[in-house]
């Protein structure tokens, strides 16, 4: 299940008694975090509503604790509502505790997980007992929920703007997020390309289209120079998401190239672990010299 999924199941009042959302995006997390929370009525969440971290070591409930609250008679009209963050760091010896409630949870309660990346074995048997879902977003999704987002803050914005705004942020969920919000304010009823070109591209004279055009054309001294200043603005591993959402786009329309594409997936996928290890500028500019001589 998508991200998608969860929208409609959210739409639908989200109706199962529990459910696992997991992502390697934390900022997807969170969000569905505050859509959760913010369905709770007001006049109901001091009474109805619980939030826990399992990262917080401050937290005073033990896990059965937080669990024994699910089965608690919920005050006045609707559910109780418990959301557990980390459900990744629950400790091997409150697993039974939890089988337990999930194999049969309160009808007056719903129960959501949040769980940092894919969930581990540990999970998996007690993932078909429940409504799992994957809040990451794949590329050929991002344009739709660009839209969704957009249409949420009471505006549209064109497919063309869309694909400008992903090819220059990249498919980020949460820059692309804050840039719609900076979109809201500009009090158009529909955003086109020419709206928000200045807005993302700031005071630099080249962004990621640019780039991937000079290696395209295999111009290295145009390649380090573009680089190079886009990194001033963006950190490296944000122009990673960039350069890979450009070339999925490109291997979409030139599927006769696989052997070619392979290759640069295998780089980009190698420079992902690079820059995840060490950071810094070094692997970027490894990568695009790599690209340069494919």
């Amino acid at each position: 299940m998508s991200i998608s999924h969860f929208i409609n199941e959210f739409n639908k009042g989200l109706q199962s008694p529990v459910f696992l959302l997991y992502a390697e995006d934390p900022f997807l997390l969170k969000e569905a975090y505050f859509m959760v929370s913010a369905s709770v009525p007001e006049s109901g969440r001091e009474f109805c509503f619980d939030a826990f971290d399992l990262k917080d070591s401050d937290e005073p409930l033990t896990f059965e604790q937080m669990l024994d609250i699910l089965n608690t008679m919920p005050f006045g009209a609707g559910r109780r509502t418990v959301i557990i963050e980390n459900i990744q760091e629950a400790l091997k010896k409150d697993l039974p505790a939890l089988d337990r409630y999930v194999s049969s949870p309160s009808d007056c309660s719903l129960f959501i997980m949040l769980h940092k990346g894919e969930p581990k074995a540990h999970f998996r048997d007690m993932l078909k007992k429940i409504k799992s879902v994957s809040l990451d977003i794949r590329p050929q999704d991002f344009p739709v929920w660009v839209k969704e987002k957009a249409k949420k803050k009471g505006f549209t914005i064109s497919d063309s703007a869309i694909d400008y705004l992903i090819g220059v942020i990249g498919p980020d969920a949460g820059l692309i997020s804050s840039e719609l919000e900076k979109f809201s304010l500009l009090g158009k009823e529909r955003i086109e390309t020419k709206d928000i070109a200045g807005l993302i591209r700031g005071n630099s004279d080249y962004d990621a289209f640019d780039l991937v055009n000079a290696l395209k054309a295999r111009d290295a001294g145009k390649v380090l120079k573009i680089a190079k200043i886009i990194q001033e603005f963006q950190e490296s591993y944000s122009l990673l998401g960039v350069i890979n959402w450009h070339y999925t786009r490109m291997y979409q329309k030139e599927r006769g190239r696989a052997d070619y594409y392979t290759k640069v997936f295998e780089l980009l996928n190698e420079a992902d672990y690079r820059i995840k290890s060490s950071g810094g500028a070094f692997p970027m500019e490894y990568l695009l010299i790599r690209l340069l001589q494919l």
